[in-house]
């Protein structure tokens, strides 16, 4: 068996995810954001808040509130999150429920600083569920068993911000592994990555810092997106999967777009159409 790959090279990414989310009500995101030091990891002016950062922050607050909506539509009361970064989703459902039982996971030195977040923050004093934060490398299948194996019954796996930074082959072996634990078990998988690639167009009008596009390039992020929502579900249908729910977007809930309408151009303030579609979440069962 080939050695696990090293994807530490991943987690500044986190960093600079959180930062952004500190700007929206997502749960713990301002508390948290406030006790990162240190450069912004992708150069993005957090000062000069333009209409290109308010859209990504929008497109990372819809993203995470995606998951949330597809979680009330199963009475699931285990679940697994998979590279959960900074987020701090799992707390807030085991604060509401005391029945949940939620693994929230990651690689260790992020695991390592989120748990001293929560001690600094105490904000896991009130926590009625059980909560556990533990280090995982999502690719490692047998360490993947171990943590299951906490559970007793079906699980619902959640995951937002992985499948990118996973080729075609690794893509494979982590649906591998989790259609196997869903035969097993019972329950589903709520994916955000469903990313699909953009044009070269798309991709000329984009602003990135020097760092950011390194980043992208260092990790291929273009490349191991989906050609299309139709090769994505190809592709999870060849796996063994079905989709069985998509998210639906509701911007005009989120938290930023009284910040967003500030800076939007005039030809999109006038337009009907909503923002073009870079990702879906879907929910998956394992057939």
């Amino acid at each position: 068996m080939p050695p696990l790959k090293d994807f530490s090279s991943v987690s500044p990414s986190a960093k600079s995810l959180l930062m952004m989310k500190g700007y929206t009500n997502i749960p713990y995101a301002k508390q948290t954001a406030a006790l990162m030091h240190g450069d912004e990891v992708f150069g993005l002016n957090f000062e000069d808040k333009d209409f290109w950062f308010w859209i990504r922050v929008m497109h990372f607050e819809s993203r995470y509130w995606s998951i949330d909506q597809l979680l009330q539509q199963t009475d699931s009361k285990n679940i697994l999150e998979l590279s959960s970064g900074f987020s701090f989703r799992g707390l807030d459902l085991c604060d509401k429920d005391a029945g949940m039982h939620y693994i929230d996971t990651d690689l260790p030195e992020v695991v390592a600083l989120k748990q001293d977040m929560i001690g600094q923050l105490q904000l896991d004093k009130d926590v009625r569920g059980n909560f556990e934060l533990l280090p995982l490398n999502a690719m490692d299948a047998a360490a993947f068993d171990q943590v299951m194996n906490r559970f007793s019954g079906p699980v619902t796996i959640v995951n937002e911000g992985l499948l990118m930074y996973l080729n075609l082959e690794e893509k494979k072996q982590l649906c591998h592994t989790i259609h196997r634990t869903l035969k097993q078990r019972g329950g589903c998988w709520i994916t955000a990555d469903v990313y699909v690639q953009r044009s070269a167009e798309m991709m000329a009008t984009l602003p990135k810092s020097e760092s950011e596009k390194a980043f992208t390039e260092q990790h291929h992020i273009e490349e191991n997106k989906f050609e299309s929502y139709d090769a994505a579900r190809r592709f999870f249908k060849e796996q063994g999967f079905e989709v069985v729910q998509e998210a639906e977007p509701n911007y005009k809930d989120l938290s930023v777009m009284p910040q967003l309408l500030k800076v939007l151009p005039e030809e999109m303030r006038n337009s009907k159409q909503p923002p073009p579609k870079i990702q879906a979440t879907w929910m998956l069962r394992a057939v």
